[in-house]
């Protein structure tokens, strides 16, 4: 049998979309899970991108910061944590929220860092504050490179979410654990089938988002 049959005998079974164990109810798991992390993430690394890149201070100390998080191995990561905590949403959270910050900070970083320092002095010498000089001249400058580095961490989170499944927890990584375990490769495709399309879902909302937010002025070609 070859991975599209196995795709098609997946969702055209209807007791796949029903129940607690069906598409729907592991699709909302595992956007929800998501989301938490990237909501986490964003809170831990936009704000201190955004200071360092303002002052232009603290690059080397990022760029390290960056690679040690990226080095660090995810599930590895999981196991130790859930050791330590125990069982539970918490512990998911924090290897995936390690995972996401790194590309965030960088990012978010280098993009008011590259914004037009012209720009930025003559701000500067019209008197304007430096949190209005930030919030209304670079970010806006910005906000492309910005939305890259979420786009980055949600792409990231959306994939690696399956480790929730390790810990008895839901989401699409369900399919592939119990799959596995059952030799039900039709589940296992199934499931990676649907992180795939979610992780597209995810490239097209940031897209949206991007087309809606970002100025015409400043908008860069995909």
């Amino acid at each position: 049998m070859n991975v599209l049959h196995f795709i098609n005998a997946f969702f055209s079974d209807g007791a796949h979309w029903h129940g607690y164990d069906g598409i729907p109810t592991r699709v909302v798991e595992h956007i929800q899970y998501s989301l938490e992390a990237l909501l986490l993430a964003a809170v831990i690394g936009l704000p201190i991108g955004l200071v360092t890149g303002h002052y232009g201070r603290g690059g080397n100390t990022l760029a390290m910061t960056a690679t040690a998080g990226r080095a660090l191995p995810t599930f590895g990561l999981l196991v130790l944590v859930v050791t330590w905590l125990g069982f539970g949403l918490g512990p998911v959270m924090i290897p995936l929220v390690v995972l996401a910050v790194p590309p965030i900070l960088v990012t978010t970083y280098e993009a008011v860092r590259t914004v037009d320092p012209s720009s930025v002095d003559a701000a500067r010498g019209t008197g304007m504050e430096e949190s209005k000089i930030l919030f209304q001249v670079e970010v806006p400058a910005a906000l492309p490179l910005i939305l890259s580095g979420l786009r980055s961490a949600a792409i990231q989170i959306v994939s690696t979410a399956t480790i929730a499944a390790y810990v008895g927890l839901g989401g699409l990584g369900r399919y592939i654990i119990d799959g596995l375990y059952q030799r039900d490769y039709e589940k296992v495709v199934g499931g990676a089938t649907l992180v795939a399309v979610m992780a597209l879902a995810t490239l097209a909302v940031f897209w949206a988002i991007a087309r809606l937010t970002v100025s015409p002025g400043v908008r860069r070609p995909a």
